[in-house]
């Protein structure tokens, strides 16, 4: 077995024994001064190593001791103040002591700033969340405990999360099915999301852009994003939408006019619902069970269309609308998929289920400034919503999407259409 070559420092006893005593009064106490006490050790080791022992000659050192100074490192989610060695080179310049970057360099603050704001802990409410109002470790003054201190770090660390994950590498994941939805924020702010599945049935936050209305130049902003970030547009994939017109333009313009395009049905049903009187719902949506279910593409549209020549008379808009955009209502039936992957991929639940998170969020988010501060809140909600994404629950079926989505791509799929989607990206 290879043995470890990380160095460790082994804490002297008397420090141990020196904390323990605290033990009796508090063990986050306990825990600090043992700490603290450690950090200490390891810090007049770095300054020995520079300088030599204390009060002997240093001849041949690099550096010499420079008194002592106090600075501040994370505890709990806030700072303590901590004493530590100083150390000057020949030329009389600083000398870093590794022991005190080391414990400088973990961004342990914004992490649990960013953690407790994500599950709701307002900054008024840190301070009391990660120290005990009554505790042997008070949030005194400069302890970064505030409601300002807090907020930049949650700033600054979701920003760089923000740029890293929407500078991230795209082309290894292998996606077969897109989902594209926007979460309305205020007036005049929208922001379009894509979550990605790919052919192992596992689910991907792939990225998202603001607007001020989902618009064909916001939509295409978005994909043109997914495609610089290595999605291939030669691939034929499925993509999975709410149903407005200026997604599918944006989406047939960028991966072809054949590529193949699924409007959400729980969408669709409650569209036409909300239009009817009351006493045709039960009626309306049991004939869309029935198509949806069904898997003869002709036969679910027969069915649709014999729903909406009976609704003509009663409710003429509603008629029309049942007939809008059934191709691609119909579209996972087309591809002859399995039932119960046509259940997984005919809405946008997954999408939908995401953006309850990025509610939850932000639900202590009173007033949003600009686009983005909602971009930096809303792809923190989405991060953390990943974490609870499950395998698609059909994903043993997902050979059957890539072979139909294949065959589709085959028969439909001209080369001089392949090779200008190719130069186009």
């Amino acid at each position: 077995m290879k043995k470890s070559t990380t160095p460790t420092t082994i804490v002297p006893a008397s420090i141990v024994e020196d904390a323990w005593q605290e033990v009796g009064a508090s063990f986050e106490r306990f825990c600090l001064t043992a700490g603290i006490s450690t950090l200490a050790n390891m810090m007049e080791e770095d300054a020995a190593q520079l300088c030599g022992p204390r009060y002997e000659r240093s001849d041949g050192k690099d550096g010499h001791r420079w008194g002592k100074t106090k600075g501040k490192v994370g505890f709990h989610g806030g700072k303590i103040e901590v004493e530590r060695p100083r150390v000057r080179n020949r030329d009389g310049g600083e000398v870093p002591l590794p022991s005190w970057e080391a414990a400088l360099s973990e961004d342990l603050l914004g992490k649990w700033a960013m953690n407790l704001m994500l599950i709701n802990v307002s900054t008024r409410k840190f301070g009391r969340a990660v120290r005990l109002p009554g505790g042997d470790v008070p949030a005194s003054k400069g302890a970064g405990v505030s409601k300002s201190a807090v907020s930049r770090r949650f700033v600054a660390l979701s920003e760089d999360r923000l740029a890293e994950w929407m500078a991230a590498d795209l082309s290894k994941l292998d996606l077969l099915v897109i989902q594209i939805d926007g979460i309305h924020i205020k007036e005049d702010l929208i922001l379009l999301a894509a979550v990605g599945i790919d052919g192992n049935g596992i689910k991907y936050p792939l990225g998202v852009i603001e607007g001020a209305t989902e618009n064909t130049a916001v939509v295409q902003s978005l994909l043109d994003n997914l495609i610089e970030r290595g999605v291939d547009p030669t691939v034929c994939r499925l993509f999975i939408i709410d149903g407005a017109k200026a997604l599918t333009k944006a989406i047939r313009k960028t991966f072809g006019r054949h590529t193949p395009i699924q409007r959400c049905q729980v969408h669709k049903a409650r569209n036409i619902t909300e239009r009817l009187p009351k006493h045709l719902h039960s009626s309306v949506r049991r004939v869309l069970r029935q198509a949806w279910e069904l898997g003869d593409a002709d036969k679910a549209e027969k069915l649709i269309r014999n729903l909406a020549r009976r609704l003509e008379r009663e409710s003429p808009g509603v008629s029309g609308s049942i007939l809008e955009g059934i191709d691609e209502i119909l579209t996972v039936t087309r591809l002859g998929l399995p039932a119960e992957l046509r259940r997984s991929l005919a809405c946008t639940n997954i999408i939908e289920n995401m953006n309850g998170t990025i509610r939850r969020v932000c639900h202590n988010v009173k007033n949003w400034q600009d686009a983005s501060m909602a971009l930096r809140w809303t792809s923190a909600g989405m991060m953390e919503a990943a974490k609870g994404f499950r395998r698609l629950r059909a994903y043993k079926q997902l050979p059957i999407l890539r072979a139909a989505l294949l065959a589709h791509q085959t028969e439909n799929v001209s080369k001089p259409e392949l090779e200008q989607n190719a130069k186009a990206a």
